[in-house]
């Protein structure tokens, strides 16, 4: 089934509710519609009720089951068009505004994002090679724009107290022909911590760019370790970590500009959602769109598990 180009193109496309469901049902049963529960390939339409019931285990099950839309009261009308707007707005798009646009709550706009950002989650365990540039950066909000009473608080000292730590890591010119990116919240600096996540995600003989921070040095047992100064200059030629730093201005502007406040409970999702971005940057809304839906199948989010509530 084609697929639509643009956000019109999609908010026409998806406003009719039977072709939501044949549109989500033909990708994820392309051979034919198979049960969930049982994996019996044989089930009967249930047209008032747009359901399946499996002749195997004789148990009914909709196309939302297994997937980031199960147990969601809302229609595929309103998840599609939220999906396509959190797939291919630059900057993100707030609770509040997909709110208003979709005419729902905010509590259920914020519980959507988050669901749309683990099928943005990217579960590739190859490693990087090539050149890649390693980078660090905080998130977290200026001393001087807190409250008092949250600032004595979190802030105990100078410099990033009271901020998340978030390793990047940029393979440059990949196998599609431009940079890709992946993130992590670290729980520091230290050199075990950054060394560990390196040689865990970059492949040995690798060319490692870094800034000059001493958590980095010892690399070159196993990789060609550049090294800039930033004391001295940004760049140079090719050595520089210029790309993970552009990343990390668009992370910011849409953390800062966007969702304004950002728990460090629920950071690594805002981390998956703009390395989607990014790394689909050369595609189209479509080519980013069908991205994100063929990742919407096995994987599920309950509210409990977002809150962190295990009981």
């Amino acid at each position: 089934m084609r697929s639509p180009q643009t956000l019109i193109e999609a908010v026409k496309f998806f406003s009719d509710k039977d072709i939501c469901l044949d549109f989500v049902a033909s990708l994820r049963w392309p051979d034919g519609v198979e049960c969930p529960r049982c994996y019996h390939k044989g089930a009967s339409f249930l047209s008032t009720r747009k359901l399946w019931k499996c002749k195997g285990c004789r148990k009914q099950f909709s196309v939302k089951v297994g997937t980031i839309f199960e147990d969601s009261p809302l229609g595929l009308d309103r998840w599609l068009p939220a999906l396509w707007m959190v797939a291919n707005c630059k900057n993100g798009i707030s609770s509040y505004e997909m709110a208003r646009a979709l005419g729902v709550t905010q509590k259920s706009a914020w519980f959507m994002n988050h669901r749309i950002r683990l099928a943005m989650k990217s579960l590739s365990f190859e490693k990087m090679s090539g050149q890649v540039e390693v980078d660090e950066t905080f998130i977290g909000g200026r001393a001087r724009f807190m409250h008092k009473d949250v600032r004595e608080r979190k802030i105990k000292g100078r410099g990033p107290m009271g901020k998340a730590a978030v390793l990047g890591l940029l393979e440059r010119h990949g196998p599609d022909g431009h940079s890709t990116v992946k993130t992590k919240v670290i729980a520091s600096r230290k050199k075990g911590t950054l060394q560990g996540e390196v040689r865990s995600r970059v492949q040995t003989g690798t060319e490692v760019l870094t800034d000059e921070l001493r958590s980095y040095a010892g690399l070159e047992d196993s990789y060609v370790h550049n090294v800039i100064n930033h004391a001295e200059s940004y760049a140079k030629g090719h050595i520089h970590t210029n790309g993970m730093e552009n990343f990390w201005s668009l992370l910011k502007r849409s953390i800062k500009g966007t969702y304004v406040s950002v728990e460090p409970f629920h950071l690594f999702r805002y981390l998956d959602e703009q390395s989607f971005r990014f790394n689909g940057r050369k595609g189209t809304d479509s080519d980013r769109f069908m991205a994100v839906i063929r990742s919407i199948f096995g994987r599920r989010l309950t509210y409990q598990a977002l809150i962190g509530e295990t009981s």
